[in-house]
Protein backbone atom coordinates (compact mmCIF):
# COMPACT_ATOMS: atom_id res chain seq x y z
CA UNK A 1 0.00 0.00 0.00
CA UNK A 2 1.31 3.87 -0.50
CA UNK A 3 0.62 6.04 2.42
CA UNK A 4 -0.83 9.26 1.99
CA UNK A 5 2.65 10.81 2.20
CA UNK A 6 3.35 9.54 -0.87
CA UNK A 7 0.46 11.16 -2.51
CA UNK A 8 1.28 14.59 -1.26
CA UNK A 9 2.08 17.06 -4.00
CA UNK A 10 4.71 19.83 -2.57
CA UNK A 11 5.64 22.42 -4.74
CA UNK A 12 9.33 23.43 -4.41
CA UNK A 13 10.40 26.58 -5.46
CA UNK A 14 13.60 28.83 -4.67
CA UNK A 15 11.57 32.61 -5.18
CA UNK A 16 8.88 33.56 -3.03
CA UNK A 17 5.25 33.56 -4.52
CA UNK A 18 4.60 36.70 -6.18
CA UNK A 19 2.59 39.01 -4.29
CA UNK A 20 0.16 41.75 -6.01
CA UNK A 21 2.53 44.84 -3.86
CA UNK A 22 6.06 43.25 -5.00
CA UNK A 23 6.70 40.73 -7.60
CA UNK A 24 10.83 39.62 -6.86
CA UNK A 25 13.08 39.06 -9.25
CA UNK A 26 13.35 35.80 -11.30
CA UNK A 27 15.13 32.67 -10.32
CA UNK A 28 18.51 33.18 -12.04
CA UNK A 29 20.81 30.22 -10.37
CA UNK A 30 21.57 26.71 -12.33
CA UNK A 31 21.46 23.30 -11.10
CA UNK A 32 23.99 22.13 -13.31
CA UNK A 33 26.08 19.81 -13.87
CA UNK A 34 23.74 16.77 -13.69
CA UNK A 35 23.93 14.51 -10.57
CA UNK A 36 25.71 11.59 -11.11
CA UNK A 37 23.68 8.31 -11.83
CA UNK A 38 22.70 6.11 -9.27
CA UNK A 39 22.67 1.97 -9.75
CA UNK A 40 19.30 0.42 -11.12
CA UNK A 41 18.63 3.47 -12.95
CA UNK A 42 17.58 4.63 -17.08
CA UNK A 43 18.91 7.78 -17.51
CA UNK A 44 17.59 9.27 -20.98
CA UNK A 45 19.69 12.50 -21.98
CA UNK A 46 18.33 14.59 -25.37
CA UNK A 47 20.26 17.90 -27.11
CA UNK A 48 18.99 20.30 -29.56
CA UNK A 49 22.12 22.29 -30.72
CA UNK A 50 21.07 25.49 -32.96
CA UNK A 51 23.83 27.29 -35.53
CA UNK A 52 23.67 29.04 -38.34
CA UNK A 53 26.44 28.33 -40.29
CA UNK A 54 25.45 30.41 -43.20
CA UNK A 55 24.94 33.86 -41.63
CA UNK A 56 22.20 35.25 -39.14
CA UNK A 57 19.83 35.71 -42.08
CA UNK A 58 20.32 32.16 -43.57
CA UNK A 59 18.69 29.02 -42.68
CA UNK A 60 19.02 27.35 -39.34
CA UNK A 61 20.98 24.11 -38.54
CA UNK A 62 19.11 22.14 -35.92
CA UNK A 63 22.02 19.14 -34.24
CA UNK A 64 19.39 17.07 -32.08
CA UNK A 65 20.77 13.89 -29.78
CA UNK A 66 19.40 11.38 -27.53
CA UNK A 67 20.30 8.07 -25.65
CA UNK A 68 18.57 5.75 -23.05
CA UNK A 69 21.40 4.54 -20.89
CA UNK A 70 21.06 1.48 -18.01
CA UNK A 71 22.89 1.78 -14.86
CA UNK A 72 23.14 -1.47 -13.13
CA UNK A 73 25.43 -0.40 -10.19
CA UNK A 74 26.75 3.12 -9.03
CA UNK A 75 29.54 4.29 -11.08
CA UNK A 76 29.67 1.86 -13.55
CA UNK A 77 29.52 3.56 -17.36
CA UNK A 78 26.31 1.59 -18.44
CA UNK A 79 25.01 0.02 -20.82
CA UNK A 80 23.19 1.94 -23.94
CA UNK A 81 19.54 0.93 -24.41
CA UNK A 82 19.03 3.07 -27.20
CA UNK A 83 20.05 6.51 -29.08
CA UNK A 84 18.82 8.50 -31.95
CA UNK A 85 20.19 11.44 -34.29
CA UNK A 86 19.31 13.98 -36.59
CA UNK A 87 20.29 16.96 -39.09
CA UNK A 88 17.45 19.50 -39.85
CA UNK A 89 17.55 22.43 -41.80
CA UNK A 90 15.47 25.08 -41.62
CA UNK A 91 14.09 28.81 -42.91
CA UNK A 92 13.65 31.62 -41.25
CA UNK A 93 10.02 31.21 -41.30
CA UNK A 94 10.26 27.84 -39.38
CA UNK A 95 9.77 25.58 -42.20
CA UNK A 96 12.02 22.55 -42.29
CA UNK A 97 13.46 22.39 -45.87
CA UNK A 98 15.81 18.88 -45.38
CA UNK A 99 16.10 16.37 -42.68
CA UNK A 100 18.07 13.36 -41.70
CA UNK A 101 17.72 11.04 -39.36
CA UNK A 102 19.12 7.71 -37.55
CA UNK A 103 17.54 6.01 -37.08
CA UNK A 104 14.99 7.13 -40.03
CA UNK A 105 11.54 6.45 -39.26
CA UNK A 106 8.99 5.60 -42.12
CA UNK A 107 8.07 8.53 -43.87
CA UNK A 108 10.25 11.11 -42.30
CA UNK A 109 10.31 12.78 -45.33
CA UNK A 110 7.28 14.28 -44.82
CA UNK A 111 8.70 16.82 -41.89
CA UNK A 112 9.89 18.76 -44.89
CA UNK A 113 7.71 21.43 -45.73
CA UNK A 114 6.10 21.71 -42.44
CA UNK A 115 6.68 24.27 -39.88
CA UNK A 116 7.90 24.28 -36.75
CA UNK A 117 4.60 24.35 -34.05
CA UNK A 118 1.25 22.40 -34.00
CA UNK A 119 1.51 21.56 -37.78
CA UNK A 120 4.83 19.45 -37.22
CA UNK A 121 3.67 17.75 -34.32
CA UNK A 122 0.46 16.63 -35.53
CA UNK A 123 2.49 15.08 -38.78
CA UNK A 124 5.11 13.94 -36.28
CA UNK A 125 2.58 11.95 -34.64
CA UNK A 126 0.97 10.17 -37.72
CA UNK A 127 4.76 9.82 -38.48
CA UNK A 128 6.13 8.20 -35.15
CA UNK A 129 3.22 6.83 -33.13
CA UNK A 130 6.05 5.22 -30.71
CA UNK A 131 6.41 8.35 -28.89
CA UNK A 132 8.27 6.40 -25.73
CA UNK A 133 11.42 6.15 -28.61
CA UNK A 134 14.13 8.45 -27.84
CA UNK A 135 13.79 9.86 -31.19
CA UNK A 136 10.14 11.51 -31.08
CA UNK A 137 11.00 13.57 -28.19
CA UNK A 138 13.97 15.38 -29.71
CA UNK A 139 11.89 15.39 -32.95
CA UNK A 140 9.14 16.72 -30.82
CA UNK A 141 11.46 19.65 -29.42
CA UNK A 142 11.49 20.99 -32.59
CA UNK A 143 9.20 23.32 -32.41
CA UNK A 144 10.00 24.60 -29.32
CA UNK A 145 13.45 25.23 -30.30
CA UNK A 146 12.69 26.60 -33.47
CA UNK A 147 10.69 29.35 -31.40
CA UNK A 148 13.58 30.15 -28.89
CA UNK A 149 16.63 30.14 -30.51
CA UNK A 150 17.24 33.13 -32.48
CA UNK A 151 17.64 34.21 -29.19
CA UNK A 152 20.96 32.97 -29.17
CA UNK A 153 21.84 36.23 -31.61
CA UNK A 154 21.09 38.73 -28.43
CA UNK A 155 24.60 37.33 -27.26
CA UNK A 156 27.02 38.16 -29.77
CA UNK A 157 25.05 41.21 -30.86
CA UNK A 158 23.36 43.88 -27.99
CA UNK A 159 21.75 45.26 -30.73
CA UNK A 160 19.79 42.27 -32.10
CA UNK A 161 16.06 42.91 -31.42
CA UNK A 162 16.56 46.76 -32.85
CA UNK A 163 18.31 45.01 -35.85
CA UNK A 164 16.02 42.45 -36.27
CA UNK A 165 13.10 45.34 -36.00
CA UNK A 166 14.92 47.38 -38.71
CA UNK A 167 15.10 44.53 -41.44
CA UNK A 168 11.80 43.02 -40.98
CA UNK A 169 9.92 46.19 -40.16
CA UNK A 170 8.07 48.02 -37.57
CA UNK A 171 4.71 46.70 -38.91
CA UNK A 172 6.28 42.62 -38.58
CA UNK A 173 8.06 43.78 -35.17
CA UNK A 174 5.03 45.01 -33.72
CA UNK A 175 2.73 41.92 -34.76
CA UNK A 176 5.71 39.35 -33.46
CA UNK A 177 5.67 41.30 -29.92
CA UNK A 178 1.61 41.04 -29.62
CA UNK A 179 1.45 37.51 -30.94
CA UNK A 180 3.54 36.96 -27.77
CA UNK A 181 0.46 38.26 -25.30
CA UNK A 182 -1.05 35.19 -23.38
CA UNK A 183 0.81 32.13 -24.85
CA UNK A 184 2.24 31.57 -21.13
CA UNK A 185 1.85 32.56 -17.53
CA UNK A 186 4.51 34.74 -17.55
CA UNK A 187 3.48 36.58 -20.77
CA UNK A 188 0.03 37.15 -19.85
CA UNK A 189 -1.29 40.54 -20.39
CA UNK A 190 -0.08 43.15 -18.15
CA UNK A 191 3.33 41.13 -17.22
CA UNK A 192 6.37 42.81 -17.43
CA UNK A 193 7.26 40.87 -20.69
CA UNK A 194 4.91 42.54 -22.67
CA UNK A 195 5.06 45.67 -21.66
CA UNK A 196 5.01 48.43 -24.27
CA UNK A 197 8.51 48.72 -25.72
CA UNK A 198 9.23 45.58 -25.89
CA UNK A 199 10.51 42.91 -22.74
CA UNK A 200 13.17 43.96 -20.52
CA UNK A 201 16.56 43.56 -21.78
CA UNK A 202 18.18 41.63 -18.58
CA UNK A 203 15.90 38.34 -19.82
CA UNK A 204 19.13 35.69 -19.68
CA UNK A 205 22.13 36.71 -17.23
CA UNK A 206 22.43 33.59 -15.31
CA UNK A 207 25.64 31.06 -15.93
CA UNK A 208 24.11 28.17 -17.41
CA UNK A 209 27.26 25.99 -15.96
CA UNK A 210 27.45 22.27 -18.40
CA UNK A 211 24.97 19.24 -18.03
CA UNK A 212 27.82 17.24 -18.17
CA UNK A 213 29.19 16.07 -14.73
CA UNK A 214 33.19 15.62 -14.86
CA UNK A 215 32.53 12.79 -11.91
CA UNK A 216 30.22 11.02 -14.20
CA UNK A 217 31.69 11.32 -17.89
CA UNK A 218 29.70 8.69 -19.41
CA UNK A 219 25.79 10.64 -17.77
CA UNK A 220 25.50 12.49 -20.98
CA UNK A 221 25.66 11.70 -24.47
CA UNK A 222 27.91 13.82 -26.96
CA UNK A 223 26.96 17.01 -27.02
CA UNK A 224 27.29 19.43 -31.01
CA UNK A 225 29.05 22.09 -29.42
CA UNK A 226 30.83 24.42 -32.46
CA UNK A 227 31.78 27.98 -32.80
CA UNK A 228 29.64 31.30 -33.10
CA UNK A 229 26.40 32.04 -31.98
CA UNK A 230 24.14 29.01 -30.90
CA UNK A 231 21.54 27.52 -28.83
CA UNK A 232 20.83 24.39 -27.04
CA UNK A 233 18.08 22.70 -25.50
CA UNK A 234 19.31 19.90 -23.05
CA UNK A 235 17.36 17.47 -21.35
CA UNK A 236 17.62 15.00 -18.61
CA UNK A 237 15.57 12.22 -16.93
CA UNK A 238 16.48 9.44 -14.95
CA UNK A 239 14.20 7.01 -13.63
CA UNK A 240 14.30 4.47 -10.56
CA UNK A 241 11.78 1.67 -9.89
CA UNK A 242 11.15 0.95 -6.04
CA UNK A 243 9.53 -2.19 -5.94
CA UNK A 244 8.95 -2.45 -2.32
CA UNK A 245 7.17 0.46 -2.36
CA UNK A 246 5.45 0.44 -5.53
CA UNK A 247 6.50 3.40 -7.00
CA UNK A 248 8.34 5.27 -9.84
CA UNK A 249 10.77 8.10 -9.02
CA UNK A 250 11.61 10.52 -11.75
CA UNK A 251 14.16 13.04 -11.28
CA UNK A 252 14.34 15.35 -14.38
CA UNK A 253 16.01 18.43 -15.57
CA UNK A 254 15.22 20.97 -18.71
CA UNK A 255 17.34 23.65 -19.63
CA UNK A 256 17.07 26.36 -23.17
CA UNK A 257 21.15 27.93 -22.89
CA UNK A 258 23.00 29.97 -25.89
CA UNK A 259 26.56 30.65 -26.27
CA UNK A 260 28.29 33.92 -24.99
CA UNK A 261 31.19 35.30 -27.09
CA UNK A 262 33.62 34.10 -24.52
CA UNK A 263 32.77 30.75 -24.60
CA UNK A 264 30.62 30.09 -21.88
CA UNK A 265 26.69 29.68 -21.76
CA UNK A 266 23.57 31.82 -20.59
CA UNK A 267 20.78 29.92 -19.39
CA UNK A 268 17.30 31.34 -20.71
CA UNK A 269 14.60 29.14 -19.35
CA UNK A 270 15.81 25.72 -16.43
CA UNK A 271 13.66 23.52 -14.46
CA UNK A 272 13.81 20.84 -12.20
CA UNK A 273 11.06 18.19 -11.94
CA UNK A 274 10.43 15.62 -9.53
CA UNK A 275 7.82 12.99 -9.33
CA UNK A 276 6.10 9.95 -8.23
CA UNK A 277 4.02 7.08 -10.01
CA UNK A 278 2.12 4.00 -9.39
CA UNK A 279 4.66 1.22 -10.31
CA UNK A 280 0.81 -0.68 -11.11
CA UNK A 281 -0.98 1.44 -11.98
CA UNK A 282 0.95 4.36 -13.94
CA UNK A 283 -1.23 6.63 -12.24
CA UNK A 284 1.02 10.16 -11.27
CA UNK A 285 1.04 10.41 -7.42
CA UNK A 286 3.08 13.66 -6.97
CA UNK A 287 4.75 16.67 -8.99
CA UNK A 288 7.40 19.11 -7.68
CA UNK A 289 8.49 21.46 -10.11
CA UNK A 290 11.48 23.78 -8.65
CA UNK A 291 12.08 27.38 -10.98
CA UNK A 292 15.70 27.74 -11.39
CA UNK A 293 15.83 30.32 -14.26
CA UNK A 294 13.59 32.29 -15.70
CA UNK A 295 13.22 35.49 -17.96
CA UNK A 296 10.42 37.28 -16.51
CA UNK A 297 9.47 37.87 -12.71
CA UNK A 298 6.12 36.91 -12.96
CA UNK A 299 7.28 33.25 -15.00
CA UNK A 300 7.18 31.19 -11.61
CA UNK A 301 3.84 31.25 -10.79
CA UNK A 302 3.54 28.84 -13.30
CA UNK A 303 4.17 26.18 -11.50
CA UNK A 304 1.35 26.02 -9.08
CA UNK A 305 -1.38 24.98 -11.87
CA UNK A 306 0.94 21.83 -12.51
CA UNK A 307 -1.43 19.99 -9.33
CA UNK A 308 -3.96 19.37 -12.14
CA UNK A 309 -1.84 16.74 -13.10
CA UNK A 310 -1.96 14.80 -10.00
CA UNK A 311 -3.74 11.67 -10.05
CA UNK A 312 -3.60 11.48 -14.06
CA UNK A 313 -2.48 8.63 -16.22
CA UNK A 314 1.32 8.70 -17.26
CA UNK A 315 0.22 7.52 -20.74
CA UNK A 316 -2.37 10.36 -21.07
CA UNK A 317 -0.08 12.94 -19.36
CA UNK A 318 0.72 14.97 -23.04
CA UNK A 319 -2.99 15.27 -24.00
CA UNK A 320 -3.15 16.29 -20.20
CA UNK A 321 -0.94 19.04 -19.84
CA UNK A 322 -2.70 20.92 -23.29
CA UNK A 323 -5.80 20.91 -22.06
CA UNK A 324 -5.38 21.91 -18.55
CA UNK A 325 -2.00 24.17 -18.80
CA UNK A 326 -2.93 25.42 -22.17
CA UNK A 327 -2.05 29.36 -22.72
CA UNK A 328 -1.76 31.72 -19.60
CA UNK A 329 -2.61 28.56 -17.70
CA UNK A 330 1.24 26.89 -17.91
CA UNK A 331 4.58 27.95 -18.95
CA UNK A 332 5.43 26.40 -22.63
CA UNK A 333 8.63 25.44 -21.24
CA UNK A 334 7.44 23.69 -18.45
CA UNK A 335 4.72 21.94 -20.66
CA UNK A 336 7.53 20.99 -22.59
CA UNK A 337 9.07 18.84 -19.26
CA UNK A 338 5.72 17.96 -18.10
CA UNK A 339 4.84 15.95 -21.38
CA UNK A 340 7.99 13.95 -21.32
CA UNK A 341 6.70 11.93 -18.63
CA UNK A 342 4.80 10.31 -21.16
CA UNK A 343 8.14 8.40 -21.64
CA UNK A 344 8.49 6.88 -18.11
CA UNK A 345 6.63 4.26 -18.10
CA UNK A 346 9.12 2.74 -21.40
CA UNK A 347 12.06 3.79 -19.39
CA UNK A 348 11.23 2.15 -16.40
CA UNK A 349 10.25 -1.04 -18.55
CA UNK A 350 14.12 -0.68 -19.28
CA UNK A 351 15.61 -0.98 -15.82
CA UNK A 352 17.48 -4.15 -15.97
CA UNK A 353 18.79 -3.96 -19.53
Amino acid sequence: MIGDAARCSVVRMNTMIPSPHRTPPPPRSTANPAPARIAGSVRRTTSIDVSWPDGIQEQRRFIGAARDLWTPQAGAQGLTLAKAHFDVRMAEDKTITAITADPAPAGIERLVGARAGGHLRSVLREIMPDIAHPLYLVLDDLSGSALVSAFAWAQFNPDWSERLRARIGEEQYDQLLAQRVNVCWGLKEGNSGVQPGGPPRDVASADAGDVRNPYDPHGWHVLSDHEGAGFRRARRIDVTRDEAAGVIHIDSAFQDSAARIDGSRVAIHEYLLSATADLATLEVLSIEPEARILPFSECPGAVHNTQRLVGKGLADIRGEVLAQLRGPEGCTHLNDALRALADVPELAAKIGG
